[in-house]
């Protein structure tokens, strides 16, 4: 399917609900007075893959609750690009606001609330979430707030706002290959390659991302996908706050899971557990490569570490 619609100017709150859940999936809309006068424009395009929607309306509250998803699926993500106005998004356990120098990425098959005011403008990029997974690790249990005032972020809204003025222009296969390169930087972006973060939320990250390791690091499983998803990060931005700080998620486990075995060479508790059980509860795969790790890390063997211990 390929359409578009040229500058629809809605006088009925009904017919505004018909087209808006149309495009985003069906959810439950409240206004403030559904027979006053109301007045609300959309301009969309829309291919298989890809969807380009500039909305204007009035005041309303938007809910996609758990039973909307399961009744109507879409298996979409949306960049919503804001031009003008205040709105809010909430989804998962957070809240946030967005305005025009500013985007936010989500997942429309996951729960989520969205309300605006009255003079709110936005273009929504929609996505699907197979392409993302193509490209992309990006877990989107919430809202990822994106900065569009410089770098990259900046970028992207132009490009959003390029694609939908220009959109009659494109064949299907144009428009379909110009979301392409779009989704591209989108994932990029949201994946911390705005590099935009200040220090101090950086430092908060590597925090979190540290005393994390530290209580999961015997988990066999566990790399930086698996703290990424855990703490609602893009794996690509834990690894650049990791690289800034001078190690690597790999480096960090690796460290955590030798102390958690010194630990344990050392602990009476652990003295009937043969050193290849140790190593293996502390996540190593063999105990060849623990023991090649353990002298790196600490100068001695492990059977060295327990004698010492003991005496």
């Amino acid at each position: 399917m390929y359409s578009w619609s040229e500058a629809l100017t809605l006088t009925s709150a009904s017919a505004w609900d018909e087209l808006f859940t149309g495009l985003h999936g069906a959810s439950r809309i409240s206004v403030p007075d559904r027979e006053a006068p109301w007045r609300a424009r959309l301009e969309w395009q829309q291919s298989t893959a890809y969807g380009v929607a500039l909305c204007a309306g009035g005041r309303e509250v938007v809910q996609r609750e758990t039973r909307h998803i399961r009744s109507d699926p879409r298996g979409t993500y949306e960049l919503l690009v804001p031009l003008a106005g205040t709105a809010w998004v909430e989804q998962g356990p957070s809240a946030t606001e967005i305005r025009a120098g500013s985007m936010v990425l989500c997942d429309i098959d996951r729960p989520m609330k969205f309300a605006h005011d009255a003079d709110f403008l936005s273009i929504a990029f929609i996505m699907s979430g197979e392409n993302i997974s193509a490209r992309s690790r990006i877990a989107a249990a919430e809202p990822q707030l994106l900065g569009a005032e410089r770098g990259l972020g900046r970028i992207v809204r132009q490009l959003t706002t390029t694609l939908h003025e220009e959109r009659e222009e494109l064949s299907e296969r144009t428009f379909d290959l110009a979301c392409d390169r779009l989704l591209d930087l989108v994932c990029l972006a949201a994946e911390g390659g705005t590099d935009t973060a200040p220090a101090g939320q950086r430092a908060t990250v590597e925090a979190a991302v540290r005393r994390y390791v530290r209580q999961h690091a015997c988990e066999p499983d566990l790399d930086v996908v698996a703290v990424a998803r855990a703490l609602g990060w893009s794996v690509r931005y834990v690894q650049q706050v990791l690289q800034d700080a001078g190690t690597t998620a790999r480096d960090l486990i690796r460290r955590e899971r030798l102390n958690a075995a010194r630990e344990r060479l050392a602990g009476p508790g652990w003295a009937s557990y043969s050193i290849a059980q140790i190593a293996h509860s502390c996540g190593f795969g063999s105990h060849a490569s623990f023991a090649t790790a353990f002298r790196a890390e600490f100068g001695t063997t492990p059977s060295e570490a327990r004698r010492r211990r003991a005496s």
